[in-house]
């Protein structure tokens, strides 16, 4: 995936076709890039598991697999000047894009294996183990999404359309865009919610690290109960804010032109992360048995 990312910015570079409105080699870009960061979080989490070990290389084997034949169809369809995604234009474009949606069904299976190893492991850290395990639910979550771009768009019919599916709602794929990311700036987008629930896999581990290398400077945040509370409300506010832009998608909303409904509830969930925020970092936590014991020996010692 590193090296396509490579042969794709090349690709940016040199070639000049656009297709569906984007630079014809964006798309790969984009997958190979989402690839490295997906696998290598996957790998990281394979590297932690305490048992499970063999099971855990079969299904990284797997996901591994399926991505390489992904992108192998990807790269393909470029090379050709066809689009990859929901094109049923010829018999030949109909089965490459009915593999790939195979490959996708399986790079799931494969990656709720390692969920339901991460779930059951026993890992030290229980704010680490949290991030890794909502991490990779709401990464299933995001990857779901992609289920339902595959269904026909009004004025699609299954057999007949050279095109059955698509990323945008309420408007065509292909239209006006976001620079860089390539979201619908005129409809709603599934890649959004896509997107967002799939990099879960990195940015809740991130945070904990993030706490981990403020401990020494903050106090409170050397206590690993409240590590673990500020970990399971970021997991809270991150699904939250998922379904929201799930939510705002299906209604055909563009991300960057929010109605007073969506701007209501991410008051609401922005209202909820700032006071369990200063919740969690506010109550007391109880202090660890040993430690009570060591304060009874102290004054026992000081009364005799």
């Amino acid at each position: 995936m590193t090296l396509m990312t490579i042969v794709s910015t090349v690709g940016l570079a040199v070639d000049d076709r656009v297709l569906t409105g984007a630079p014809i080699w964006f798309k790969p870009f984009k997958f190979s890039v989402s690839f490295v960061a997906y696998c290598l979080s996957l790998a990281w989490m394979l590297s932690l598991l305490p048992s499970g070990r063999r099971v855990g290389w079969w299904a990284g084997t797997v996901v591994a697999l399926a991505s390489l034949v992904e992108m192998v169809i990807i790269v393909g369809q470029v090379v050709r000047g066809k689009r990859s995604h929901f094109n049923h234009e010829t018999p030949f474009d109909e089965a490459l894009f009915n593999a790939m949606a195979i490959t996708v069904v399986i790079l799931w299976l494969g990656t709720l294996a390692v969920a339901v190893l991460l779930l059951c492991a026993r890992i030290a850290d229980r704010a680490s183990a949290w991030a890794m395990r909502s991490g990779i639910v709401l990464a299933l979550a995001g990857a779901g999404v992609g289920f339902l771009m595959t269904q026909p768009a009004p004025g699609q019919r299954r057999g007949v359309s050279k095109v059955i599916g698509a990323h945008s709602v309420g408007v065509p794929d292909g239209g006006p865009s976001m620079p860089l990311t390539g979201w619908s700036t005129t409809g709603g987008d599934l890649r959004i919610p896509h997107f967002v629930g799939m990099h879960a896999l990195q940015l809740l581990p991130l945070l904990v690290m993030v706490l981990t290398a403020l401990a020494p400077r903050f106090a409170r945040l050397a206590d690993d109960r409240i590590r673990l509370r500020l970990v399971l409300l970021a997991s809270g506010t991150y699904a939250a804010a998922l379904a929201l832009v799930l939510w705002q998608a299906l209604r055909g909303q563009p991300l960057i032109h929010p109605d007073g409904a969506t701007l209501a509830v991410a008051g609401v969930i922005l209202a909820v992360a700032a006071l369990g925020t200063y919740g969690s970092l506010r109550a007391p936590t109880p202090s660890p048995r040993g430690a009570h014991d060591c304060e009874d020996a102290l004054r026992k010692d000081l009364v005799a």
